[in-house]
């Protein structure tokens, strides 16, 4: 069968939607696994708001750890560019606007977009931060990027919940 170039392109988003899913599915598994002997954990990290918390966690961490903690950034930078395109074209997708709301519609493709960007920001100012000699230094810029930090993460892990809400919610709509 011969197929035109129209109808390659309109295949295209399509593909490009399920590899991004499943890069964005892999990168998130190995990620974890390579992750998982810090102890306290990444999330911890994240979601601390000051140089003293973060300096709490990093400290616990051996050189080897916080060497592997940043060796991550780089592969998270990738899953945040995969899971931001995998996002947008799911909530474009024709069965799940037909089952949002026109408001919702109109919002939910920018949701995991706007989880990625955070998510860049934070893993920034982790990579910054991580990298000077004293992670615990209390002066008031220190507390000013651990504080915006905190909040990116914070705010990145609002918009993954709202978009698996808002997913949650089309796919039950159009169970009906």
């Amino acid at each position: 069968m011969v197929t035109t170039r129209r109808q390659r392109a309109s295949r295209a988003p399509e593909f490009v939607l399920w590899a991004s899913g499943f890069l964005s599915l892999a990168l998130f598994a190995g990620l974890a696994w390579y992750l998982w002997p810090l102890t306290p954990g990444v999330v911890a990290l994240q979601l601390t708001f000051t140089p003293g918390a973060f300096g709490s966690i990093v400290h616990q961490w051996s050189p080897q750890a916080l060497l592997r903690y940043q060796r991550h950034l780089p592969f998270d930078c990738v899953l945040l560019v995969a899971y931001g395109v995998f996002g947008y074209l799911l909530a474009r997708h024709r069965s799940i606007l037909r089952a949002l709301s026109p408001a919702e519609a109109r919002w939910a493709p920018w949701v995991l977009p706007a989880g990625a960007v955070l998510d860049a920001l934070e893993n920034g100012l982790h990579a910054w931060l991580t990298a000077w000699p004293h992670v615990d230094a209390a002066w008031v810029g220190g507390t000013l990027v651990h504080a915006a930090a905190g909040g990116f993460s914070t705010a990145k892990w609002a918009c993954l919940i709202a978009f698996g809400l808002l997913l949650s919610r089309a796919f039950l709509r159009v169970r009906r």
